[in-house]
């Protein structure tokens, strides 16, 4: 019997670390991107250890929240996908009680987090969880959920900004919305490993709305996102070794969308482009870290 319990946990252990995507961080480490970029500069290039911690474990925490309420809204045209088939909620390893009650836990402990600073960004954290909430019902109403996703990983900017400075300037506003912009550039290629799916069981996303023009609409949103960094650079007074990053970025993120559409919008080449943002968004951060530290 003690034999049969360890199996039942350790599966639905299994289970939960495959709801929570804890094998697959790409999506925290595009979340924590841009809430970096926010508190390096709100910090002079040099952050207190105290708001690393609370941002980096805040972002794993929310990211895997995330992952939990996209899982229990979808779970139903998941089974119909031949990607998320074998997600925990899809196949039945997992309740939707279990899966409310992990996302309550991961929630409340990132609460925790964020009750270790100021009382404005406490308040601004509620918008965070109402995000995270939201986005995986815009699908089935808007071809815009991007748009959102782009929000919600995009709020920790503006979190991260006020637990510095007690306030919401311009600097954290420009970096919201190249984020949108960026969710918009590389979650329309993740759009396209599913599009056939998509269509035959009714999820929207702007890889659909986008259509035969899904490059040109990624490469423009590429565009904006950096017509907002490069503004943010004027903004905050950031030197030569911020442009000549982000430029380099820019050239970068350019060169995927060229090469996924060399590639035809294949699911494994949009899924390499997708991946490849994660460096885009590194290269962003190492700019504004040497910047501030070395300029």
């Amino acid at each position: 019997m003690n034999g049969l319990n360890h199996t039942i946990t350790g599966s639905k252990l299994t289970a939960i670390a495959d709801l929570i995507r804890l094998h697959k961080q790409y999506g925290t480490v595009l979340l924590v991107l841009p809430t970096l970029w926010s508190l390096f500069m709100a910090s002079g290039g040099r952050p207190e250890v105290h708001y690393l911690v609370v941002f980096i474990l805040g972002s794993f925490l929310m990211r895997s929240a995330g992952c939990v309420i996209n899982d229990i809204a979808d779970r139903r045209f998941d089974r119909e996908v031949e990607r998320t088939r074998t997600r925990p909620l899809a196949d039945g390893r997992l309740t939707v009680g279990e899966a409310v009650a992990v996302f309550v836990v991961l929630s409340l402990l990132a609460f925790a987090l964020v009750l270790t600073l100021n009382a404005f960004t406490i308040a601004l954290s509620v918008v965070a969880i109402l995000l995270a909430s939201v986005y995986p019902l815009v699908k089935r109403v808007s071809f815009f959920p991007q748009v959102f996703l782009g929000m919600a990983f995009g709020w920790g900017a503006v979190m991260a900004w006020a637990a510095v400075k007690g306030t919401v300037e311009l600097p954290p506003l420009l970096i919201f919305g190249a984020n949108i912009m960026w969710s918009v550039a590389y979650d329309t290629m993740y759009a396209l490993m599913d599009i056939k799916d998509d269509i035959r069981v009714g999820v929207k996303s702007t890889a659909i709305f986008f259509g035969s023009h899904v490059y040109r609409a990624v490469a423009a949103s590429y565009v904006v996102m950096f017509f907002f960094l490069y503004t943010l650079g004027y903004v905050a007074e950031l030197g030569m070794l911020y442009y000549t990053g982000i430029t380099v970025a820019f050239l970068l993120s350019l060169f995927i969308v060229w090469r996924v559409m060399k590639k035809g919008g294949s699911p494994e080449a949009a899924f390499r482009g997708f991946f490849d943002n994660v460096w885009v968004g590194a290269l962003i951060l190492l700019s504004i870290v040497a910047d501030l530290n070395l300029s």
